[in-house]
């Protein structure tokens, strides 16, 4: 008797609890129909398939054996939770989503934001009490519009002082005032004696929706008589990919020898964005291996059966049929902190082959894996999505490697140039004189004793706890959209035991 590989067993809601939650129509759909929508999804495409046992392909007997199964769980959380292989160390990534209209808006670069980002750090002398520094105001949003401004120092939110315990409860909420403060060094080097001083100062802020332009700053400078293009890139988001080419004209037209290429805060995004970046930089390498990918191992035999050259990410010359702009650089510099995940890193590690890549900042955040939204249907795309829920999973779904095959930098990318940003004289981002972007300057003009000079600033070495990326749950994702062959999806689907 043939079995039907478990992805394909008929779905029996007789055998299911009748635990229901309500959609937006007031109509109920069983948790369990949920469930069969996140293992079947897991079971497809997600990339650690073979290492969690409950997403084996003979796991259950029979039919009856499924819906036992999917009936254990509770939500599809829960379900969703259980089937991640090893959370805390390898799948810090995949998550689920009970509004997929958000995330999908979230990924167009629309979400709900007052403008600020920011580090927590511990105050000095203390191992609960933590201070805000604001690294970054969006521009016309809620925050640039009540004056705050980069570096801004707070500890207390609704009038309550921000520790370990409390700041995600207190930072999440979509209104909070903010108390600020002032750290005090007492004219020493030393950590010991720091105080954190509060100031007669408040400011409320309000979460609005916003759409947030990831290209924040872009200039020219010029070193040696050279012109120098800086660029501050917050997120690879395919809508601005058009923006992001003009920036690059601007730069082309202006004889641009050199490239300072921030991504101190970007945690990631489309990996199409990635390459369509990475291709503005040089133009040199058209229709070479970008990066290559490396998906479960049904998923990775089938597309090398079917088409092996799907598993491949190129360079690329043009941007909707006409041709993109590109300097044809080779060396670009590259400023680079924890704070960088995902498309980021991909950046660094896909051109490092080719070019002369020069990370200036911190090891990054380490993320070398991509994931994509299923949606509930037949196929998971969005078309025919279940009109009953608004689910939708992001698993990771493979991991990239380099055309020489660098992947799995757990530990994140280790930079050429090891420095960290002064926290309490943040500068200003685009200032020749701002710490990091001073040193790439250096570093392009060559001069080794502007490099160690700025090296050798003395860093009050505070310790981070978190950052502003961690509140938005679409972050530090680096995600794919590619359209699978029907003929792909048919032969893992429909193939019998």
């Amino acid at each position: 008797m043939k079995i039907l590989k478990p992805l394909m067993l008929i779905f029996f809601v007789s055998l299911l609890t009748t635990s229901c939650f309500e959609d937006n129509d007031d109509n109920q759909i069983s948790t369990n129909e949920i469930n069969d929508f996140v293992w079947k999804g897991m079971n497809l495409f997600y990339l650690y398939k073979d290492n969690v046992p409950d997403l084996a392909n003979d796991k259950f007997s029979s039919d009856e054996a499924y819906a036992s199964y999917l009936n254990s769980f509770s939500t599809p959380e829960d379900l969703f939770e259980s089937l991640i292989y090893q959370r805390t160390t390898v799948d810090k990534f995949s998550w689920i989503v009970d509004d997929y209209i958000a995330l999908e808006q979230s990924f167009s670069g629309i979400s709900t934001s007052n403008g600020m980002e920011f580090t927590l750090f511990l105050q000095p002398n203390s191992t609960t009490k933590l201070i805000g520094i604001v690294r970054l105001v969006l521009p016309n949003s809620d925050a640039e519009t009540k004056g705050l401004v980069r570096g801004d120092i707070f500890n207390k939110v609704d009038n309550t002082e921000l520790t370990i315990d409390n700041y995600n409860s207190l930072l999440s909420r979509s209104s909070y005032t903010l108390s600020f403060a002032n750290y005090n060094t007492n004219g020493t080097t030393e950590n010991t004696d720091d105080t954190i001083e509060p100031l007669n100062k408040t400011i409320t802020l309000n979460k609005l929706e916003y759409n947030e332009n990831p290209i924040f700053k872009s200039e020219i400078l010029t070193v040696n008589g050279e012109n120098v293009g800086y660029l501050m890139y917050n997120g690879f988001t395919a809508n601005y990919d058009t923006q992001l080419n003009n920036v690059f004209g601007n730069f082309k037209n202006n004889n641009v020898k050199h490239l300072v290429l921030d991504l101190r805060y970007n945690p990631g995004g489309s990996v199409n964005s990635a390459i369509l970046l990475a291709s503005m930089i040089t133009g040199q390498f058209n229709n070479e291996v970008f990066s290559t990918e490396e998906w479960n191992s049904e998923f990775q035999a089938a597309f090398e059966q079917e088409n092996p050259e799907l598993l491949i990410n190129r360079f690329k010359n043009t941007l909707d049929g006409n041709l993109i702009n590109s300097l044809n650089l080779s060396k670009v510099y590259v400023i680079a902190l924890e704070s960088s995940a995902s498309a980021s890193e991909l950046i660094i590690n896909s051109l490092d082959p080719y070019i002369d890549v020069i990370h200036i900042g911190e090891n990054t955040a380490g993320k070398y894996q991509a994931s994509t939204t299923l949606y509930d249907s037949e196929d998971f795309t969005r078309e025919g999505a279940n009109p009953n829920h608004t689910y939708a999973m992001q698993p990771l779904i493979f991991k990239s490697l380099n055309k020489v095959g660098k992947t799995d930098y757990d530990n994140g990318l280790t930079p050429d140039i090891d420095i960290s940003e002064s926290y309490l004289n943040l500068g200003i981002i685009g200032n020749e004189n701002e710490k990091l972007l001073a040193l790439a300057l250096a570093e392009i003009e060559g001069s080794t004793t502007k490099t160690n000079k700025i090296k050798s600033e003395n860093t009050r070495k505070l310790k981070p706890i978190e950052d502003s990326n961690s509140f938005n749950r679409f972050n530090n994702s680096m995600y794919l959209n590619k359209q699978l062959p029907a003929s792909l999806l048919n032969k893992i689907n429909f193939e019998q035991n």
